[in-house]
């Protein structure tokens, strides 16, 4: 493949993040999941991100990994992994031939285990500092890649989140046993990416299923003295119990003093929303649409953002059908949104004592 449309590789300066010209770089994509859970991407993967950059018009694909079956680990893998780090490498080609960002996510780890347990679990293990050494030396300094260091940390304190402890994992999935394990802090697997030489720009998410960036405001910070800089990532879903108000407020008071990104967000709105659930809520304050007001907020503030996700299935569904038409209650507006097109959202006013039962413990 060629290279003339190599993207310029990305640096953090202050709360900004910009390319190697000094502009600002606003980046918006989708994440293209299923590579956590197969070992080969269902077969489509390389079509999903292809529709994405060509058909959505995305500048940025976030791809979940899983540390075991980089390694060959999975069930049904015979070839040490390297028919699956191979589909990744046609990924990142496939992105960086098309000027498109490419976001590595270690998105399922395993206790320390190998083969036992792969999945969402709390925080990274001994295991994510081996997938690390190898997939940061593959892609080091690499313009079009960037690297996520651990999807979504959640149930330890910072200090834990920073420098890693024993800690006993609350399954993602029922039916799981609780796992006692040594978790690695954030800070060891950014020592770990930059002592391979790789200065690639990384994104670290907060606590709470990277929704509360609180201890990063207070301090809790990634010291990053040899590469392009630490953007802290921030996942935004409507089953948090915060208003979209609520949560643009927090987003304001985090990106005045950090780079930011908001790695996954989701949710159904506009006239076609599903029945409640999950990431489903009908019942905002004054009749407010959390999913519009959030995609508002996004496009007025230029955060960048990276819906979830890019998958029929896989919830919150932004496609219908593997034809890639986009779910008439959150695909549509993604897709408005990335070309420009997305109708103004007007919120209507709300009362502080709507806004108040809004926030109450949901």
């Amino acid at each position: 493949a060629g290279t003339s449309r190599l993207p310029s590789p990305l640096k953090v300066v202050g709360t900004k993040i910009l390319n190697d010209r000094n502009e600002p770089i606003w980046l918006r994509g989708v994440n293209t999941p299923s590579l956590e859970w197969t070992n080969n991407g269902e077969g489509l993967i390389l079509q999903s991100v292809s529709a994405a950059i060509h058909d959505w018009k995305v500048n940025i694909i976030r791809l979940p990994l899983s540390q075991d079956r980089w390694f060959g680990r999975g069930p049904e893998q015979t070839d040490d992994g390297a028919s699956y780090r191979t589909l990744v490498d046609g990924v990142v080609d496939t992105c960086a031939t098309q000027g498109c960002y490419i976001l590595l996510d270690l998105q399922w780890s395993d206790c320390g285990q190998w083969g036992t347990n792969i999945g969402l679990h709390s925080m990274p293990d001994r295991n994510s500092i081996t997938f690390w050494k190898d997939c940061a030396a593959r892609y080091r300094n690499h313009p079009a890649v960037l690297f996520d260091l651990y999807n979504e940390p959640h149930d330890v304190t910072w200090p834990v989140w920073l420098n890693g402890g024993t800690v006993t994992d609350r399954p993602n999935r029922r039916g799981l046993p609780a796992v006692t394990y040594e978790a690695v802090g954030m800070q060891t697997l950014l020592d770990t990416v930059r002592a391979t030489g790789a200065k690639n720009l990384i994104v670290a998410g907060g606590l709470d299923w990277s929704y509360d960036l609180s201890g990063i405001l207070e301090g809790v910070q990634l010291f990053d003295r040899d590469g392009r800089g630490v953007v802290y990532a921030n996942h935004a879903y409507n089953n948090k119990g915060d208003s979209a108000a609520t949560w643009i407020a927090k987003m304001e008071k985090a990106t005045a003093g950090l780079p930011v990104i908001i790695g996954e967000f989701g949710g159904s709105g506009g006239p076609h929303r599903r029945p409640p659930g999950r990431f489903a809520r009908r019942t905002e304050p004054g009749g407010d649409d959390w999913l519009l007001h959030v995609l508002q907020a996004m496009q007025d503030h230029h955060w960048s953002w990276i819906a979830w996700c890019f998958h029929p299935v896989a919830g919150p569904p932004m496609l219908s059908d593997w034809n890639y038409t986009p779910s008439p209650d959150f695909g549509i507006f993604v897709k408005q949104a990335l070309a420009d097109e997305l109708p103004r959202y007007n919120p209507p006013p709300v009362s502080a004592a709507a806004e108040g039962q809004a926030n109450a413990p949901q």
